[in-house]
């Protein structure tokens, strides 16, 4: 069974310390979740009660995964304090690391992000930035998976990533069940821009939502970014904008994305072959799959399917 070890930092949050309890343990007995503080003792939360948990950091050396939970923005330091900086120091090598919101914070103080790709919340992008300039932020995308560390933007992000965690350990089927158990999206478009404050369009037939909708009702179709502006009655340039504002990514961009997770499910799902797949979903031919594919998740659709098919009869 597959440990993941959370991780709770003094001033945790507590709707996203239980994310991962509640979404692993909802994949039936896939995962088990354990919770530690970095000294074994109760942290404050940064509501008026304290966690008592069971184990000490002793445990982090037999995870699997490890998730941090976010904790209060008054306890963000460049350099971590000693019990935390010895808890880390208990992760065997090759663990998958996860920071939800604010623990992207703990992750740069340890040197686990220098040089790579991460997030956090938005609204803390300046003040990471200055102080870790060597950690390549991403303040507009809801989670980045590099490998064996991922980081996610701010509570409900938590989420996200720990579905993102299960389709991958095990396909999106196992992964849309645990969404329903949870009641939570399966998967959600775009990045953190869509949160933060906008203004509102002057009437409710002025937003892009209906054209995705049927952008997802057509995708085998060669939809051009003049076609999606057509279909909501606005110009190209206007139509981009509120796109933009509203999913926190561009209309090109956000089709690619809709292809390849379609085509994902249709490997999982189905016997069809790649090419005929690939017209499923709006790619021209099994090579643009390929390397659409390829681009997102690193593989070829025929290792994905090998991947996932095994996956699913575990």
């Amino acid at each position: 069974m597959h440990r993941v070890v959370v991780l709770a930092l003094d001033g945790v949050y507590p709707f996203e310390l239980g994310i991962p309890n509640r979404v692993f343990g909802s994949a039936g007995d896939r995962y088990e979740v354990v919770t530690c503080t970095a000294d074994g003792r109760p942290v404050r939360t940064d509501s008026d009660f304290s966690v008592d948990v069971e184990n000490g950091p002793e445990v982090l050396a037999t995870a699997d995964t490890v998730v941090i939970p976010p904790y209060d923005q008054a306890r963000i330091t460049a350099e971590l304090p000693a019990p935390v900086a010895a808890a880390l120091g208990r992760i065997r090598p090759g663990t998958r690391i996860v920071s939800i919101c604010t623990a992207a914070f703990a992750l740069a103080a340890a040197g686990l992000l220098d040089g790579r790709p991460a997030t956090t919340h938005w609204a803390l992008a300046d003040r990471f930035r200055g102080m870790f300039p060597g950690v390549a932020l991403d303040a507009d995308v809801l989670f980045v998976d590099d490998g064996d560390v991922l980081t996610s933007a701010g509570a409900a992000s938590g989420v996200d990533v720990c579905l993102h965690l299960v389709r991958a350990d095990h396909g999106s089927a196992v992964a849309n069940l645990v969404a329903r158990c949870c009641v939570v999206p399966p998967w959600r478009d775009g990045g953190q821009a869509q949160y933060i404050e906008q203004p509102m369009p002057q009437t409710a037939d002025a937003g892009t939502a209906a054209t995705r909708q049927w952008a997802l009702d057509h995708l085998d179709l060669p939809l051009t970014l003049n076609d999606l502006a057509d279909h909501a009655r606005m110009s190209l340039r206007t139509f981009a904008r509120r796109f933009r504002d509203e999913v926190g990514t561009s209309p090109g961009k956000w089709l690619i994305q809709q292809r390849v997770s379609r085509a994902r499910h249709l490997l999982e799902s189905s016997d069809l072959p790649v090419d005929r797949i690939a017209g499923e979903v709006g790619f021209a031919t099994a090579t643009s799959l390929r390397q659409h594919l390829h681009a997102a998740i690193g593989v070829s659709p025929l290792a994905y399917r090998r991947t996932f098919r095994a996956a699913a009869t575990r």
